[in-house]
């Protein structure tokens, strides 16, 4: 992933990609034009086989392909490999037998290996942390049910984020440790909701990942039980919090049932469903910032007043972005590189009766036809499969993300962009820099037309975060986007600005 976005960013070229030759990742390379008239290299290639897919001008191209090597070292040819004398170990047995101390297995390999990996940690005692995505729902199922078996916890597959004694792992920010344990089918949700307790004075005791299917009826919650349950008899877990995309219908009750049951305070927040009904022991939220104030109240932490409800007067903000546009601009599009986000938007447009398109829409939303194009108000989720197979994540590489931030701000109708910056291990070292130079582009084209593009952000992540939480902030607001600290927040704001631009749209 790293060479990719390393390889892209040169000049000359616009696109690049390093992946296995697996047959997935040829069909999608050649689905995207590579392979064509190339003497059949791409299709010779085989899953052990590393593939460079390079796009950009013939020189550049060629500079590259002259030299692999030299972008495919480790670190620099100036820095020599550091022997440390103990090998690297080439598979799980060997690892176990290096660190027998470890209790966690992360398996990152295209998702047609991964179940074979994941049930050889689990046969060696280990818990899974799944980050591979494209795993059947047959094997996760079998996963998840051997571990449950074995006392073990499958984490995923397909799951980003997780808090473990103190450790971060995948995406994870540079949170303290405190009272307040997560349990999340919801990766980028995790992240925001840690890094809000954070820097509201807490800290978090656990986080456990499940896998955005596991509380899908398929699954029926077999790994969100089971964590349930660890954090149930964690001595320092003080508060459980559920975070989750919508859930089915049948694991939404065999949930509600296990909370009536739980000995800790429970909050839970189910993006995009209906709400679960609070009682004694259970308080409901809509909102990832709700669930915040809502769990630092049940800690004894007291929540901050802005998380409590919105402080912004978003609507007057709103209307202040919108005079300044030319009457053409009418819609507004969201590029998100987390998942979560783009529910959690959904959602706070869907509750003011406001209907959007995206390709991953909620109930009552309307599916785009083609991802790569929008339509009138459109939310993008960014890190769907369709745009992260065989390339970075959107949270690690830029790229298209900023191609989509061009084509949308060059589209005379949009008045408003809403992106989100995600902070934190793994992900980018700057990820408001790797989109500033476009943000700036499309302000300046919407200048030229003669009207005024209001770019709008939330950016999630601490102040521990190694690429600069304030640094990050103050970088947009030097270029004129509206910052908020949150996805609801800046979602809020722009629903705001979507009713106003639909009043617009009716006296057309």
């Amino acid at each position: 992933m790293q060479v990719a976005k390393r390889i892209a960013g040169q000049p000359g070229f616009r696109d690049a990609s390093a992946v296995l030759g697996t047959e997935a990742n040829k069909k999608l390379l050649a689905e995207l034009g590579y392979g064509s008239g190339q003497g059949g290299e791409l299709a010779a290639a085989g899953p052990n086989d590393l593939v460079l897919a390079l796009e950009g001008d013939a020189a550049a191209v060629g500079a590259v392909a002259s030299d692999p090597d030299l972008w495919l070292s480790r670190v620099p040819a100036s820095s020599p490999e550091k022997d440390t004398g103990t090998p690297e170990p080439r598979s799980l047995p060997e690892a176990v037998a290096l660190r027998p101390d470890c209790s966690v297995a992360v398996v990152s390999v295209p998702g047609e290996y991964a179940a074979r990996e994941a049930r050889l940690a689990l046969r060696e005692g280990l818990n899974v942390f799944l980050f591979s995505s494209n795993v059947s729902v047959q094997d996760e199922l079998a996963l998840k049910t051997e571990a449950k078996e074995r006392g073990l916890i499958v984490m995923g597959p397909d799951c980003g984020t997780a808090f473990i004694s103190g450790a971060g792992i995948g995406f994870a920010n540079a949170v303290r440790r405190g009272p307040i344990g997560i349990i999340g089918s919801t990766g980028t949700g995790m992240q925001e909701f840690s890094s809000l307790v954070h820097q509201a004075g807490s800290g978090i005791s656990h986080g456990i990942g499940t896998g955005s299917r596991d509380l899908s009826d398929a699954i029926g919650g077999i790994s969100t039980m089971s964590a349930i349950d660890a954090l149930e008899s964690d001595q320092g877990t003080k508060v459980i919090t559920i975070l989750s995309k919508p859930p089915g219908a049948a694991a939404t009750a065999r949930l509600v049932d296990r909370f009536q049951r739980c000995s800790k305070p429970v909050v839970v927040c189910l993006l995009g469903s209906g709400a679960v009904q609070s009682t004694r022991n259970l308080r409901s939220a809509a909102t990832i910032d709700a669930a915040v104030g809502a769990a630092l109240e049940a800690a004894g932490a007291g929540a901050p007043a802005d998380l409590l409800g919105e402080s912004e007067p978003v609507g007057e903000m709103a209307l202040a972005q919108i005079s300044k546009m030319r009457p053409g601009q009418l819609y507004v599009r969201g590029l998100f590189a987390g998942g979560t986000f783009c529910y959690q938007s959904q959602a706070i447009f869907h509750k003011a009766g406001i209907i959007v398109h995206s390709n991953s829409p909620l109930p009552g939303m309307l599916e785009l036809a083609d991802p790569r194009e929008s339509r009138e108000n459109s939310l993008v989720d960014m890190g769907a499969e369709m745009f992260v197979e065989g390339r970075p994540h959107p949270m690690i590489d830029a790229t298209l993300r900023r191609q989509r931030l061009a084509q949308e701000g060059n589209d005379p109708a949009v008045a408003v962009i809403l992106l989100d910056f995600i902070l934190g291990a793994i992900s980018s070292r700057n990820p408001v820099g790797d989109l500033l130079e476009a943000i700036r582009g499309v302000q300046d084209a919407a200048r030229r037309r003669g009207g005024h593009l209001c770019v709008t952000a939330s950016v999630c992540g601490t102040d521990e975060d190694a690429q600069g939480l304030q640094s990050q902030i103050s970088a947009l607001v030097d270029a004129g986007v509206c910052v908020f600290s949150s996805n609801a927040r800046a979602a809020s704001f722009c629903r705001e600005a979507s009713l106003l631009l639909a009043q617009r749209r009716e006296r057309r």
